[in-house]
């Protein structure tokens, strides 16, 4: 038995060279059979008590079928009628949008959607998959547009049916959203409508506690309190962290009150950042950068356990993307923030494309927050997200960002200091690309697969670096199969922390460990540590998403 030429990671029951003579929709629809492949156990102490990850899906199988049916196209009749060939251009073009999809590619998918349907319009997943991808941009309305046209097709669908019955309910909750809202130079910052004073901590609550303290000794932080008589507020200590991160491995929460005490002091304190943070790292010290951790807690935990927790003497730079997918996302989130508030100087938090309200409603943050808290914690974390610094300089020699570099050349340093941060990331422009875009290997710029940001070749980041007197450029943004990859000949890396990625990617997760250079001016030296990933509870990826959204990533 002999895989298909089509593609190196099919499982077409057919030899080489019955290929031809295989009609293209059943190859196509023979496409995308992964093997699962068995995990290791962890060693952690909590194995005995949670079942291990899902059998993983690799990311390089679907990078390998969107190859694989850029092969089948290459002989398939794409004249675009709704003759035999026009229906099997039609499905490989939706198949390896629906690839894209999973790789979270939304731009690519968008445009092989749109070759489905020009192929043929009476193709129903054409439809389908665009609408998938449109909503894996928040673009609901796109989504809603391509729903309809499908029902008109296929009427009776049932599948069809529900999914665009949850698309308008979407669609009108967002209007309602849109009529009611508060223009922005009018609204009252939502930090300052809160009164923590008013959540009392019932005395039969068992949970960790926060150390109180005399209000008066939080004059001018955020969340101080409204009007009223003064009582005791409260402040992070270390026994309450520790007590937190056990609740939490447990599955138990914290008061309301103190949930809103980390997130409103943690605010002030990131608000009072600049948009770009100069780290220093001495000689003789160490660093930590971790990328994307997407709600995955245990993992977190993980970092923890094996690198040391966060302290003065064992810093982190955590490079956005700590929430939506992973459905410990709260958890985690109270935990960075918690720690932000014990060590300002020693934890730092970068903005990612995923701490957006848009990307929020679409992959479960919202929902998560509303259902372990209140939509009023779900509202503060939205306007703490946008005080969220967007770079970090370590050693004045190593740019992090979360995305990638710009549609432009000369940008420097000092336009990135100067961006008004305090806002949803627009769609274009410097703020957008530092979130959203991705290294290329050809040189130059090209569209980003996302459909957002840009994609840059290594030509373009060597002129930046130079352009501001850099060494390294390291992000984030993207899953990596084993947790990190240097690319640009050494010139850009990227770090992604959450290891077997919503349970099926099979990708390991990493850090990197910078060590300060010995003299001034000289680049800090990376290190690079692996891991797999932790067990955790039987709570599967994007449950508090919109029930289409975890279907449509196989949830």
């Amino acid at each position: 038995m002999r895989l298909c030429a089509l593609s190196p990671c099919l499982r077409l029951r057919v030899g080489a060279s019955e290929c031809a003579g295989l009609g293209r929709a059943r190859a196509a629809r023979l496409f995308l059979r992964p093997r699962r492949r068995d995990t290791h156990r962890s060693r952690s102490p909590l194995t005995s008590t949670f079942p291990p990850p899902l059998s993983p899906i690799s990311a390089k199988r679907y990078a390998r079928a969107v190859a694989g049916y850029t092969a089948a196209l290459a002989l398939a009749d794409t004249t675009g009628s709704s003759t035999p060939a026009g229906r099997d251009a039609a499905v490989l073009f939706a198949n390896r949008a629906a690839a894209h999809v999973r790789l979270e590619c939304f731009g690519a998918a968008l445009a092989d959607a749109g070759r489905a349907v020009e192929a043929d319009p009476g193709y129903v997943k054409g439809y389908y998959r665009r609408a998938d991808a449109a909503l894996g941009l928040g673009r609901v309305t796109a989504a809603l547009r391509d729903f309809k046209a499908a029902s008109k097709v296929a009427p009776r669908d049932p599948d069809l049916r529900r999914k665009l019955a949850q698309c308008e309910k979407e669609a009108a909750r967002a209007r309602f959203e849109a009529a009611i809202a508060v223009p922005s130079a009018d609204a009252v910052p939502v930090a300052d409508r809160i009164d923590v004073r008013t959540m009392g901590v019932e005395a039969d609550y068992v949970g960790p506690r926060m150390e109180e303290v005399a209000e008066e000794e939080r004059a001018g932080a955020s969340g101080k309190g409204g009007p009223g008589p003064a009582r005791p507020a409260f402040k992070v200590t270390l026994p309450f962290v520790e007590g937190m991160i056990e609740a939490f491995r447990g599955q138990r929460s914290i008061h309301r009150r103190f949930a809103f005490e980390i997130v409103l002091a943690a605010k002030a304190l990131l608000a009072a950042a600049p948009p770009v943070v100069d780290v220093p790292i001495p000689a003789g010290t160490h660093f930590t950068v971790c990328g994307d951790v997407h709600g995955q807690f245990y993992d977190l935990l993980r970092i923890f356990e094996r690198n040391g927790a966060p302290s003065p003497s064992n810093p982190y730079l955590f490079n956005g993307d700590f929430v939506d997918r992973g459905s410990f996302s709260v958890e985690v989130i109270l935990t960075l923030f918690a720690y932000k508030c014990l060590y300002p100087e020693s934890l730092f938090l970068a903005r990612g494309n995923h701490e957006s309200a848009g990307m929020n409603k679409v992959y479960g943050f919202d929902g998560e927050v509303r259902a372990k808290f209140s939509p009023l914690l779900a509202d503060l974390f939205r306007e703490t997200f946008c005080a969220l610094p967007l770079a970090h300089v370590l050693g004045g020699r190593v740019l992090v960002v979360h995305g990638g570099l710009f549609s432009r050349d000369g940008v420097t340093l000092a336009d990135l200091r100067a961006i008004d941060r305090f806002r949803e990331p627009p769609e274009e422009g410097l703020m957008c690309e530092l979130l959203w875009s991705d290294p290329a290997p050809e040189p130059g710029r090209a569209p980003s697969k996302r459909g957002v940001g840009v994609a840059f070749g290594p030509d373009v980041t060597r002129a930046f670096l130079e352009t501001n007197g850099l060494g390294l450029l390291v992000r984030s943004h993207e899953v990596k199969d084993g947790g990190f990859e240097v690319e640009h000949g050494g010139a850009c890396v990227t770090v992604f922390s959450a290891p077997n990625y919503c349970d099926a990617m099979g990708n390991l997760g990493a850090w990197i460990r910078f060590e300060g250079a010995d003299e001034p001016g000289g680049d800090p030296t990376p290190h690079f540590t692996t891991f797999e990933a932790a067990p955790h509870p039987p709570v599967r990826p994007m449950a508090f998403a919109s029930p289409f959204m975890g279907g449509m990533f196989g949830l």
